[in-house]
């Protein structure tokens, strides 16, 4: 048995459809579906069960249960605006906290959802304690968990890998709202007005040139496979591209793939100055040392494959 937690949000339900994919069908999806709406994940996978999240701690410690192969951690509360902090800081970290330490007692691989979130608004972002920094209480939700997760490597027994996610777009986003990806928004801006907003200049970047390492859902999922096929790799890992890229080209992908459409510049929100990554950039050193070597796909590419499939599926 697999399971998989956030198993109808956007990383979780693109990891669902790839296992099965792959041929596999015994796994169990952990969410909470207030939001029904996030049931159109899920409906072209197969699932052996579905549990709330409030549930699925009552099914790990009762009778009966299946062997577990690997749990895919993506459940969170992913809203950087959210400002609720003992709300994150239980549904983020005290729940993560609570399942590492159960995959710890039974030997369990743990493969879990961090951010780039944590590093804040530096220029470095190396897993490293000195280039982590948060701007916002829910990159500190993940950061805190990530410290949990250092001081367990030593003494764990099984696989425990935490992957830190810079800017993932592609299919299935739909139900994030604000959240969902710039490239979501782009599409959409495009379709209803003709045209893309994207900011004005900011901590030096000038207009629509912040840079976000922005990276296609598909190669996240690949990463989180890839780990788990080699559970001699453990530890927290950035997972993006590598490679800086503007808004402007990512709104240019979008206007191309369109064949239409112009970028205009609007004010610098008020309320995100000071808590804004104007700039992002993954070393990918320590993923590329634990062996994995397959390319990403750039903006260009990766976009135009994003838009492709929401052509295709509405």
């Amino acid at each position: 048995m697999i399971i998989v937690t956030g198993g109808a949000g956007f990383i979780g339900s693109n990891l669902v459809r790839a296992l099965n994919d792959r041929g596999h069908r015994d796994i169990w999806v952990v969410d909470d579906l207030t939001d029904g709406t996030k049931f159109r994940n899920l409906a072209d996978c197969t699932l052996a069960d579905y549990l709330d999240r409030d549930e699925m701690f009552t099914r790990l410690r009762g009778p009966g249960l299946p062997p577990i192969e690997a749990i895919f951690h993506q459940g969170a509360c992913s809203a950087t605006t959210e400002w609720d902090g003992r709300y994150l800081m239980r549904n983020n970290y005290a729940y993560s906290r609570d399942l590492l330490n159960w995959c710890l007692e039974r030997r369990v691989p743990l493969i879990y959802a961090s951010s780039a979130a944590v590093y804040g608004g530096g220029r470095v972002f190396r897993e490293d304690p000195a280039c982590e920094a948060p701007l916002n209480a829910y990159g500190y939700s993940k950061l805190v968990f990530d410290q949990v997760v250092r001081r367990a490597l030593p003494r764990a027994a099984s696989q425990v890998a935490g992957l830190r996610y810079f800017n993932v777009y592609g299919p299935r986003e739909q139900h994030k709202g604000a959240m969902a990806s710039v490239a979501w928004h782009a599409r959409n801006q495009l379709r209803d007005s003709g045209g893309i907003a994207l900011f004005e200049g900011s901590d030096g970047f000038g207009a629509g040139e912040q840079r976000r390492d922005f990276i296609h859902v598909d190669d996240v999922v690949a990463v989180n496979l890839w780990l788990w096929e080699h559970p001699e790799q453990r530890g927290i890992f950035n997972v993006g591209t590598g490679r800086a890229q503007t808004f402007n080209e990512l709104a240019q992908a979008v206007i191309s793939h369109a064949g239409h459409g112009e970028i205009r510049y609007v004010p610098f929100p008020e309320h995100l100055k000071g808590r804004y990554q104007s700039f992002t950039e993954a070393d990918i050193s320590a993923l590329r040392r634990a062996g994995y070597d397959r390319p990403f796909l750039d903006v260009a590419t990766g976009v135009a494959r994003y838009m492709a499939w929401l052509d295709a599926h509405g």
